[in-house]
């Protein structure tokens, strides 16, 4: 199984579903994440990850290229500009949307920020969770 995590600039909220996965997902499992385009890595999804015990500071922000895409059995979009954006799907990919709002525009304090990204990822936790669970029964 081949799971491929979309979001826009593959900074947070793809960062923290590859993460998951890799965690969460059978070994054997190929978990990458991508962008439209690059941004960086969000150092805020890097340390609430921490936080949890998943390291993510070695995963790269990455740019999706059309290999990717063909390799992939399943894709997820984790905003609504990746999903518009998306190139076509091959055949034989199923495709999934996930419509998660950026913690990364979350404004004002680290008092108020940092629970932002918190909740976005425990909710993002939950959705690699179910979604490694049903394709799982589905194999």
């Amino acid at each position: 199984m081949n799971i491929l995590f979309l979001c826009t600039g593959n900074s947070c909220r793809s960062q923290i579903a590859e993460g998951w996965a890799k965690q969460l997902a059978p070994s054997d499992w190929i978990i990458e994440s991508a962008g439209i385009e690059a941004h960086g890595k969000n150092p805020r999804a890097i340390a609430v990850m921490a936080e949890a015990g998943v390291d993510i500071a070695q995963q790269e922000s990455t740019r999706l290229t059309s290999e990717m895409l063909e390799r992939a059995d399943y894709l997820v979009t984790v905003c609504g500009h990746a999903d518009e954006h998306c190139p076509v799907v091959p055949a034989g990919t199923r495709k999934e949307h996930w419509p998660l709002e950026d913690p990364a525009k979350a404004t004002g304090s680290e008092e108020a920020i940092m629970p932002v990204f918190h909740a976005a990822r425990d909710d993002i936790r939950r959705r690699v969770e179910e979604l490694v669970q049903r394709l799982q029964v589905e194999q």
